[in-house]
């Protein structure tokens, strides 16, 4: 596949990727996720302010520079590379396309606020009962005076701690329909009656909850009963932007495999030297290739027709599953037991490889999906 970049988008990643690799520590952005906030809100605002990159994907008119699927997919890979934890993925593209297909003045003004990052949002869609399916909701919506009230439960909102607002899909008589929830700037003391938040660290030190709603006040966005389709765009976006972000995971443990590799010493040798071991990091880089591929043609695809974005999404979510297991699980063990370490980065990554399995569809979820698509 010949895939080039063009100029101005080698400058955004070239001018992230230098940014994290001065100002983006692994050590104190670990410090930050288990001892402060949760996140280095700083980073965030450095990310509107000095790169622009949370209105890389929005409109002009809405403070952004008009980008699209490949600005995001630079972006998740850099960020993927640095492993970053900032909610950019969820914020930016999942919620950025929400709001941006709903239109209207309150999502328009919201728009206008995570380009300038002073709005994080957190999409409450999975609840206990539905696992893969977005679809199959329990959680309710009723009118009440001139708005919406929400009942129920929704599980692994990522980064509800963080978020200044929710998206929540809820029923309506009409369908399945998305309502706004606003968390007043994120204060706990501020929080709408009837929202309880669970809160806990995921596996890949990041902030998740689980959400009780009993009759918490909340907007309609876009028609009521019309939300399917943008949501299942949404989670397809969201499934292509972690593909990316999990590429440039594994660019980072293929290359500290292969230096470590090459430094780690055995019978007074370098073990990368050994036959065996050089196949197996051979097998990793053409893992870590065919996602790439994988990835790049689920993001050529993203504004096609449903069908066809799915299935290309699909195919980039089962091969990016499989290869992130396989090169996480490699690099382990290359590395031996210290692979496992707080101390090394590679245990680290080898987490958010894990997780990014189970992300926007799991991959056992990917790959049935793209067997019923591609069914005669």
């Amino acid at each position: 596949m010949d895939f080039k970049l063009t100029g101005e988008q080698e400058l955004l990643r070239d001018g992230l990727t230098k940014f994290l690799a001065s100002r983006y520590g692994l050590e104190s952005s670990r410090r930050a996720i288990k001892l402060g906030e949760g996140w280095q809100p700083g980073i965030w605002q450095s990310f509107a302010d000095e790169l622009g990159i949370l209105g890389a994907a929005l409109p002009e008119e809405m403070g952004g520079i008009g980008g699209g699927p490949v600005e995001i997919m630079v972006i998740a890979e850099a960020l993927g590379h640095a492993l970053v934890v900032e909610p950019y993925v969820d914020t930016v593209v999942v919620a950025g396309g929400l709001l941006q297909r709903a239109g209207g003045d309150i999502a328009n003004g919201l728009l206008e606020k995570i380009a300038g990052g002073e709005a994080v949002l957190a999409l409450a869609a999975a609840e206990a009962q539905s696992g893969d399916r977005w679809q199959d909701v329990t959680t309710t919506a009723r009118a009440e005076g001139d708005g919406w009230v929400l009942d129920g439960a929704k599980i692994v909102v990522l980064h509800a701690r963080l978020a200044t607002h929710l998206l929540v899909t809820a029923n309506t008589p009409a369908g399945l329909s998305l309502f706004l929830v606003d968390l007043a700037g994120g204060d706990p003391a501020q929080a709408p009656a009837g929202l309880i938040q669970h809160h806990y660290r995921t596996v890949d030190d990041r902030w998740a909850a689980d959400i009780e709603l009993a009759g918490v006040p909340a907007t309609l966005l876009g028609s009521d009963g019309g939300a399917w389709d943008s949501l299942a765009r949404a989670r397809d976006e969201g499934a292509a932007a972690v593909c990316a972000e999990a590429v440039g995971n594994m660019r980072k443990v293929v290359a500290d495999t292969v230096e470590y590799c090459k430094q780690r010493q055995q019978f007074g040798t370098p073990i990368g030297s050994f036959q065996a071991l050089q196949h197996r990091m051979v097998d990793m880089h053409m893992e870590l290739e065919q996602s790439v591929a994988a990835v790049y043609l689920a993001v050529l695809n993203l504004e096609a027709e449903p069908a066809q974005r799915a299935r290309a999404v699909s195919a980039a979510k089962a091969t990016v599953g499989r290869a992130a297991r396989f090169v996480g699980q490699n690099a382990v063990q290359l590395h031996g037991g210290m692979g496992m370490t707080e101390e090394l980065a590679i245990g680290h990554y080898f987490k958010r490889l894990t997780a990014v399995q189970y992300e926007f569809g799991s991959t056992d979820h990917h790959v049935a999906r793209y067997a019923e698509l591609t069914r005669p």
